[in-house]
């Protein structure tokens, strides 16, 4: 082999012997890989093999150049078998052209290229044969990779905000339209029905256990049927209490805000003159609106005593000083029995106990009472009355309020423990009761239940105790109307509406019932009927000429 020929190799043959590499004829090992390996690929898998095959076309370029780069110094690749006659040849011209470049770099011609370089910029058409393939298959897929980089997202085209909006009130419409939604608000308008039933009753038995038999199928289909049925009366007389209880309360909600406009235009104003009048009566009855309840309150309780917000303020100066030095003071056992009994004030409100928004305020207004009143001091009932009377007035009116209310003749007997005036309150009770409720007045007189068991308690409280929260102030309303015969009505209204269950008690359950009734629904309508069914007269006389008739009860028994 003649290596001087070889040796003034043209950069067109060293072109020409690089292209050999990279096409796809019978005899180049790469066109056959990727003849054999180019179809029925999907993407995933093309580009795996993809990655596999620029590897081995990186490792099967350099073996040649290196088996190419020895031929030119053995002359043996001629004749090499698998490869074309002329194959040696070329890699010789391409190498000999690379070491002539090395040994004289000056004897270049201006028309000569790098051969190397020409070789790199020949190598991108390997990556270029298959990221071609690989395009066409992963355009219409999210990001991929190529042979020797990563492929940026697709991105999609985006939409303008009206046209979104468009999309999705056509989607809507759509739905609104569809069978299923209409069958869902048919269904969504039907009375209540059982919503599911596993029915496994009717399910045949596992193989390992007998079969039933026709009678005992039979049998589990009527009881499955049966208890289907009584689901339907459940759930449709649970529908109807629920329906029941939202018509009420849309009614009262009308009532309240026609009485509102009543008050606040009509009864308030004139408030001397129309307090009296038949109207102002019947919305009294009814109930307050919580927007007045506290204005009228505050006008019915009226203030005799002539406090003042200067005197208010001057026994809260007193209150606080004995609460900063509380083992100092006389007053200190009154001081600690209403931190105790604070916490135990409304507590499903939440708002009197420690840390709650109004438990500074009711300590204040009990404080600046024990030092107003030391006569009275304070005894427990009196943070429940005081808290009632915060949750609808300002601070200095409750002061007022409160210090009047106590002042009453009833209230003022029950708080100082004027044995005597409770006596002849309790006997001119038991007048009413025999008269209202003659059963029940020989049950108690046969076990031994006396007023003072429950009488005591809802007094002190003004049955904030034995009442939930809303028909206790539906009770002060009328209370502030009626004056203390009210107190006595509502005692007998209690008694008549629980009347059945009373009279299979002994002493000590009556006591502890009476203690705490139970919370039934509809109690304030029931109750009040009752109340309204039970007029405070005995013969002739009225409450007060009763009262005014009755000594001690004990001893004139």
């Amino acid at each position: 082999m003649d290596l001087s020929k070889d040796a003034s190799c043209s950069p067109a043959e060293d072109l020409a012997a690089c292209s050999s590499l990279s096409s796809g004829s019978d005899y180049g090992p790469i066109g056959r890989f990727c003849e054999d390996q180019g179809a029925g690929l999907s993407p995933r898998e093309d580009e795996a093999q993809t990655d596999g095959i620029g590897a081995e076309v990186e490792a099967q370029r350099w073996s040649e150049e290196e088996d190419g780069d020895d031929d030119a110094f053995t002359g043996g690749a001629a004749g090499e078998p698998g490869l074309p006659p002329n194959a040696g040849a070329r890699f010789r011209n391409t190498f000999a052209c690379g070491r002539r470049l090395h040994s004289a770099p000056g004897q270049l011609q201006p028309g000569d290229a790098d051969p190397e370089t020409e070789l790199q910029s020949r190598r991108p058409d390997i990556a270029e044969y298959f990221s071609s393939r690989k395009q066409r298959s992963v355009s219409q897929s999210v990001p991929g990779w190529k042979l020797f980089g990563k492929v940026p997202p697709k991105q999609s085209p985006s939409k303008q905000a009206r046209i979104i909006q468009q999309e999705f009130e056509a989607r809507q419409v759509a739905a609104r339209c569809s069978p299923t939604h209409n069958a869902a608000g048919q269904q969504s308008r039907r009375k209540a029905e059982p919503l599911s039933t596993t029915a496994l009753i009717l399910q045949d038995r596992p193989p390992n256990l007998p079969a039933k038999s026709p009678e005992e199928t039979q049998r589990h289909r009527q009881q499955y049927e049966q208890m289907v049925a009584a689901a339907k009366r459940r759930e449709l007389a649970a529908a109807e209490r629920r329906q029941q209880l939202m018509t009420q309360r849309f009614r009262q909600e009308v009532e309240i805000s026609n009485a509102t406009l009543v008050w606040n235009q009509h009864i308030l104003p004139h408030w001397d003159s129309m307090r009296e009048s038949r109207r102002a009566r019947d919305l009294w009855w009814g109930g307050l609106p919580p927007s007045v309840r506290g204005r009228v309150w505050s006008l019915a309780i009226a203030n005799e005593l002539n406090i003042t917000a200067e005197l208010y303020e001057i026994f809260l100066s007193r209150a606080k000083e004995k609460w900063s030095n509380l083992s100092d003071t006389d007053d200190g056992d009154s001081l600690e029995i209403i931190t105790r009994d604070i916490s135990g004030v409304l507590p499903s409100l939440g708002v009197f106990q420690k840390g709650g928004p109004y438990h500074d305020l009711l300590q204040s207004i009990l404080g600046a009472y024990i030092c107003y009143r030391p006569d009275v001091g304070y005894v427990q009932g009196m943070s429940s009355v005081a808290a009632m009377l915060i949750l609808n007035m300002d601070e200095v009116d409750v002061f007022i309020s409160f210090s009047n209310l106590i002042n009453r003749r009833c209230q003022l007997a029950f708080y100082r423990g004027q044995h005597h005036l409770m006596l002849r309150y309790f006997g001119a009770f038991q007048v009413f009761l025999q008269e209202s409720l003659p059963h029940l007045f020989l049950h108690f007189q046969s076990s031994g239940v006396t007023p003072d068991l429950y009488l005591l308690d809802w007094i002190l409280s003004l049955y904030l105790k034995p009442l939930p929260l809303e028909v206790a102030c539906r009770v002060w309303d009328l209370f502030f109307r009626d004056g203390e015969e009210f107190l006595f009505r509502t005692a007998l209204g209690i008694l008549k509406l629980h009347q059945d269950v009373l009279l299979h008690m002994d002493l000590i359950s009556t006591a502890q019932f009476l203690s705490h009734p139970p919370d039934e629904e509809l109690l304030s309508d029931r109750l009040f009927s009752c109340i309204l069914a039970t007029p405070m007269l005995s013969g002739n006389r009225n409450w007060s000429q009763v009262f005014s008739s009755c000594g001690d009860w004990e001893t004139s028994s």
